[in-house]
C-alpha cells in the first residue's frame, strides 16, 4: 500500500533519520515537509530540515516553514539533548536548498483541499503547532485528513520533559488538546513504544559499516542524540523515537496498540502537558486515538537500516 503523507517536524537527529526513512521508502510518497518550532527555534527547524533533504538528494521535495512559537505558552527548545543546532553530531553542510514562500499550515491545508478525500496522512514528529493551526483556519480539512500518525506523549513511563509530559505535547500542550478534539483518526507512539527502540552500539555500528554518506550521517547523528538518554536511563543507547511513526505505516504488522480515548491536560502546571490515556476504559469518554505499546525492535531497526542502504 502506497502512503501520500506530509510530514510535520522539528529536526532532532531522530526527525532527520525519520525524514530519510520516509524518503527512501517506495511506500511512502512525501507531498511536502512542514518545520515547526520545537526542539530548536524555527529558523534551525527549517534549516536542519533543508540539510535532510540535500543528504537524500531529494530537493524535489517542497519544505514550508510554519509556527515559530506555540499557541499559548511560551516557547521551550532541547538543545541539551539534539545541540545548539539541533542536528549535532554529523558535519552536513549548510543547505542550498530554500523553503518555500507561503506559511506551513497554509501548506497543510492547500494539499488537503487538492488532494482526493481521506488520501493524506500527517505523519507528526515535533509539536502540533502546524496542524492546530490548519484545523483552525479550515475545520472543514479535518473530514480530509486520512489519519495523522503522531509521536508524543506517555503513559506508563512517564514524562522526559516533567514528570508527567513527553516533550512534544509539553511542548505545545494547547495545539495537542485541539488536535486530539479534531474527530481526526490518530496513531500515537508514546515514549513506552519508543523506549523500546535502543540505539545500541552495536546497531550504530551497523549504520557505520553501510558505507554510504547518510549511513555514516545516520551513525554520527545516533551518537550524539543518545548521550543524554544513556546517561539519563543508563542503557546502552537511546530511544531512538520519531522514526517509529514512518516505520509503522511502511511495517504495521511489527506493531501492537489498542484504541482508547487521549486526553491532554492543559489546566495544570503540575501535570501540564500530560497525555491521559485511558487504557483501560475506566471512563465513558470515547475512544479518538490507537496508542502503540509494542514493537518489534529489531525488525524495526533491520528496516532503519535497509532503508537508509539505498540512499
Amino acid at each position: 500500500m502506497s502512503h501520500r503523507i506530509i510530514i510535520d517536524t522539528d529536526p532532532g537527529q531522530d526527525d532527520a533519520i525519520a525524514i530519510l526513512l520516509a524518503l527512501a521508502s517506495p511506500e511512502v510518497e512525501v507531498l511536502g515537509i512542514t518545520s515547526v518550532a520545537g526542539n530548536v527555534p524555527l529558523p534551525l527547524t527549517t534549516k536542519n530540515t533543508l540539510k535532510t533533504l540535500e543528504l537524500a538528494g531529494r530537493g524535489d521535495v517542497p519544505v514550508y516553514a510554519g509556527a515559530a512559537a506555540p499557541l499559548v505558552r511560551a516557547p521551550i527548545t532541547a538543545e541539551y539533548v539534539h545541540g545548539s543546532t539541533g542536528l549535532d553530531g554529523p558535519d552536513l553542510p549548510e543547505p542550498t536548498l530554500m523553503a518555500r514562500n507561503g506559511h506551513a499550515a497554509d501548506f497543510i491545508v492547500d494539499t488537503l483541499r487538492a488532494e482526493p478525500e481521506g488520501s493524506v496522512t500527517l505523519c507528526v514528529l515535533g509539536p502540533m503547532t502546524n496542524i492546530a493551526m490548519a484545523f483552525a483556519r479550515a475545520p472543514e480539512v479535518c473530514d480530509r485528513v486520512a489519519r495523522i500518525v503522531a509521536m508524543g506523549g506517555a503513559w506508563s513511563e512517564g514524562g522526559n520533559t516533567t514528570p508527567a509530559a513527553e516533550f512534544n505535547i509539553f511542548a505545545d500542550p494547547h495545539a495537542a488538546d485541539a488536535v486530539f478534539r479534531a474527530g481526526v483518526p490518530i496513531v500515537l507512539h508514546p515514549l513506552d513504544v519508543t523506549h523500546k527502540c535502543l540505539t545500541r552500539t552495536d546497531r550504530v555500528e551497523g549504520f557505520r559499516r553501510l558505507g554510504n554518506r547518510a549511513g555514516r550521517a545516520v551513525a554520527e547523528m545516533m551518537a550524539f542524540f543518545e548521550r543524554f538518554d544513556e546517561a539519563k536511563y543508563g542503557t546502552d543507547g537511546g530511544p531512538l523515537h520519531d522514526p517509529n511513526v514512518i516505520a509503522w505505516l511502511i511495517r504495521p504488522e511489527i506493531y501492537e496498540g489498542r484504541e482508547v480515548n487521549v486526553a491532554v491536560e492543559i489546566g495544570s502546571e503540575l501535570t501540564m502537558g500530560q497525555t491521559v490515556i485511558d487504557w483501560w476504559g475506566v471512563t465513558d469518554r470515547p475512544r479518538n486515538a490507537t496508542v502503540i505499546r509494542e514493537v518489534d525492535d529489531d525488525a524495526f531497526f533491520a528496516l532503519l537500516l535497509e532503508r537508509v542502504g539505498r540512499i
